[in-house]
């Protein structure tokens, strides 16, 4: 039961019973004070946590606003600066939240710290000074009382009358004080309910305010996040291509260092020890200088420089090779010496190689006196009797033949590798004039989609030149390494075009059965990205194999997605005349600029957005001698790439990859015509929330039909036809032919809801087929 009433008419009975409930209402307006001023305390403390909270995402948000990092070569891939810039965006993403927060911080103590302290004061404290002066009242009344009570009848009328009338001045003020502060009690117990609760809202209304303005941050922050999600895929499978080819040339170094010598300007280089001769009595010593000689100007160089003493490089000596001796052995006690005169020098300097064989060299290169063997630099590499010829031409038509026929829809075609021994016999038989014109590769149960992808690799990576020329290999390499995506398409059409008549004829029956290979990527998974990984290698390499040109990979890769996406345009019609190398010659530096200052629109994606992971469970009872290609395949999962992304529709027919894996992003240009980029998640959140110019987002639905959602069924059920692993904590996971119950549609485009082991979540559109009843 709550506080009784306190009624005016009992100020002037003064009854037990009353002043025990005016006790309790006092009693009650103490605890509410001390309340409040604990819950003050406790504010305090929250907005001190909020602030430092605050501070300290600030300078994380600092922190990594301050990093960038460093790629190895001279230009980065679209892939790579995407994932570069994404710790800026990242960043600025935390700023936002931040400023957002703070100003959370400041409405705190306006709307909920001062308005409750204010009451507290005011009013819960005006109600304590009524009270003292109510029991000083008190106090002086019934003095006054008990006074007049004592006062003896034998005393003059005019005394008793003037104490009479004393009194009931007394009396009547003490009841007007009395009934004041009853009334000022019980309005502070009813004006507490809203003068509390209402500041108490606000600081709630805050609260969701600043968590929903985080959803919406959240919310457009997946565009980004989803796109990044793409390059970063991109990024790891290139780097899987790019590490299996730096670990092969690293072993190949490894087995024989001097068939793989870097090339240099130089005729020869390497480290030497010079003897010095020092006066007096201190003898001499042999001091490590770094080496290099060109035989063409004959200019001998020395730089002084020992790892062990921290790296610091001394001054260079350069001097003209007049002649070189062989130091003879019975003149010095030092093994693999000999003596070089210069010319302004006026004295021999004798020089010590680290072995036999270096110092040979020296001498070969130096002209040396005494005979030496020559020095063998074969950069060439060990190939097959594979010709761009006729015969090569019959192979890969053959070949090409075979797999469009049966091939187009085996999952991972090209990436799944064939049996080591099955390849190289094929790659025999088609080698030998003979064997392939009888060579039948219809043949399914022998020849297998894969045995067959993995010999037309394996033929055009034999081939003496790579099919896209090693003249041309800069130059492919420098165009996808500046400009933006669109910008590239006129300049390869061009390269292509410099290609010699065979090179390019073949390139475009292959490109061509690519691209085919491309459009049914919903049933074999290889998306043009996947495409480029594979083909990068086999179609473009440098003449020399070193890691700087293995670095080069991704960007050979690049080279195969525009040939692939743009396959009419680059071999169907004629490159424009207009169209010279300036416009591949744009610095990384600029392209970076323009690229932050024109990123004025956003990507919009429509869901459900998943990666697929295919099995290769009929992979694990191959021959274990199975070949290894050349690019890696990475992780199962890599093979359903972001990369190649198409929109999402509504046609139920649809393979279960156009609503998971793959979804082509709306491009939405801004309305000065710029060309479209990706936008800063942070900046397009602030631009779509403050400008009017600038175009809403429209983003594809999923309309449902009578065909694909029966109505007025109670209880649907679905039946799943492709597996899928749940990537959300409100996505279903399941296998192929599990039944799913009470099957509606969802709020989310290209999903539907339903019951599977009694847990009810989100199921992709096109994994299942509905069931009839």
């Amino acid at each position: 039961m709550g506080l009784q009433p306190l009624e005016f008419s009992d100020c002037y009975v003064e009854s037990p019973h009353f002043r025990e409930r005016l006790r309790a209402h006092e009693a009650e307006l103490e605890k509410t004070n001390k309340f409040i001023k604990e819950l003050l305390k406790d504010g305090k403390a929250l907005v001190t946590a909020t602030k430092t909270l605050s501070e300290a995402q600030r300078k994380f948000a600092q922190s990594l606003g301050g990093f960038s990092f460093e790629f190895i070569g001279d230009a980065e891939t679209d892939d790579e600066r995407s994932i570069d810039e994404s710790i800026q965006e990242f960043a600025a993403f935390l700023r936002t939240l931040e400023e957002q927060r703070e100003m959370m911080a400041r409405n705190i103590d306006e709307t909920f710290m001062k308005p409750l302290d204010r009451f507290r004061r005011d009013l819960i404290g005006a109600a304590k000074e009524a009270k003292k002066k109510y029991d000083k009242e008190t106090e002086k009344y019934y003095s006054t009382l008990e006074k007049h009570v004592n006062l003896s009848s034998k005393k003059k009328e005019a005394s008793l009358l003037e104490a009479d009338s004393q009194l009931e001045q007394i009396q009547q003020h003490y009841y007007e004080l009395s009934l004041e502060y009853v009334c000022k009690v019980q309005e502070i117990q009813e004006r507490k309910k809203f003068e509390f609760v209402e500041p108490m809202l606000s600081f709630f209304q805050m609260l969701f305010t600043f968590y929903h303005q985080g959803y919406e941050l959240a919310k457009d922050f997946d565009h980004y996040k989803t796109d990044l999600h793409l390059h970063i895929q991109n990024a790891r499978n290139r780097f899987e291509g790019t590490r299996s080819e730096v670990e092969d040339l690293m072993n190949k170094i490894r087995k024989n260092p001097h068939e793989h010598t870097r090339t240099t300007p130089f005729t020869t280089e390497g480290y030497l020890y010079l003897h010095e001769k020092r006066t007096g009595p201190f003898g001499s010593s042999w001091v490590k200088y770094y080496c290099t000689y060109k035989k063409e100007t004959k200019r001998f160089t020395m730089l002084q420089f020992d790892q062990r003493s921290g790296g610091k490089i001394g001054d260079e000596d350069a001097f003209i090779v007049k002649s070189c001796t062989r130091k003879k052995s019975d003149s010095t006690d030092k093994r693999f010496c000999f003596d070089i005169e210069g010319k302004d020098r006026q004295s021999v300097i004798t020089l010590q190689a680290i072995t036999e064989e270096d110092r040979r060299q020296w001498m070969e290169a130096l002209d040396g006196k005494e005979p030496v063997y020559l020095i063998t630099r074969n950069n060439s590499r060990k190939e097959g009797n594979m010709q761009l010829d006729e015969m090569g031409f019959n192979i890969l038509k053959k070949c090409i033949h075979v797999l469009e026929t049966r091939g187009l829809n085996d999952q991972g075609i090209y990436r799944v590798v064939g049996v080591s021994s099955k390849v190289q016999k094929l790659v025999n038989l088609l080698n030998d004039p003979k064997t392939c014109a009888e060579l039948d590769l219809d043949n399914s149960l022998e020849w297998e989609t894969k045995t067959i992808t993995s010999a037309l690799k394996q033929y055009m990576r034999n081939l003496p030149e790579p099919i896209m020329t090693y003249k041309l290999h800069s130059e492919f390499i420098s165009l996808t390494k500046s400009g933006s995506p669109e910008t590239r398409i006129k300049p390869l059409h061009s390269l292509i075009h410099k290609l010699p008549e065979k090179n390019r004829e073949l390139l475009g029956i292959l490109v061509k059965h690519l691209a085919n290979v491309s459009d049914n990527a919903k049933q074999n998974l290889m998306t043009v990205a996947n495409l480029g990984v594979v083909f990068g290698p086999t179609l473009m390499r440098a003449r020399q194999e070193s890691v700087a040109a293995i670095m080069d990979l991704k960007f050979q890769n690049i080279v195969v997605e525009i040939l692939i996406e743009n396959y009419e345009t680059i071999f169907g019609t004629v490159p424009d005349a207009s169209v010279g190398q300036s416009e591949t010659c744009i610095t990384l530096s600029s392209n970076r600029l323009t690229r932050r200052m024109t990123q004025g629109t956003r990507h919009s994606r429509s869901r459900p957005i998943a990666v697929y992971n295919f099995s290769a469970d009929a992979e694990k009872g191959e021959n274990p001698n199975s070949m290894t290609d050349d690019t890696p395949s990475g992780s199962m999962e890599s093979i359903s790439s972001h990369s190649s992304v198409t929109t999402t529709s509504s046609n139920s027919n649809s393979p279960p990859e156009q609503a998971r894996n793959h979804v082509r992003a709306s491009i939405v240009h801004a309305t000065d015509g710029t060309s479209p980029s990706t936008t800063p998640m942070v900046s397009w959140f602030n631009l779509s929330s403050t400008s009017q110019s600038v175009p809403s987002l429209q983003f594809p639905s999923v309309t449902p039909t009578s065909e694909e959602f029966p109505s007025g069924v109670p209880n649907l059920k679905a039946k799943a036809v492709y597996s899928c692993e749940a990537e959300h904590l409100s996505e279903l996971s399941f296998k192929v032919g599990q039944i799913f119950e009470n099957v509606h549609t969802s709020r989310e485009p290209g999903w539907l809801e339903g019951t599977l082991d009694g847990k009810t979540g989100l199921i992709p559109q096109n994994y299942v087929e509905f069931l009839e009843h």
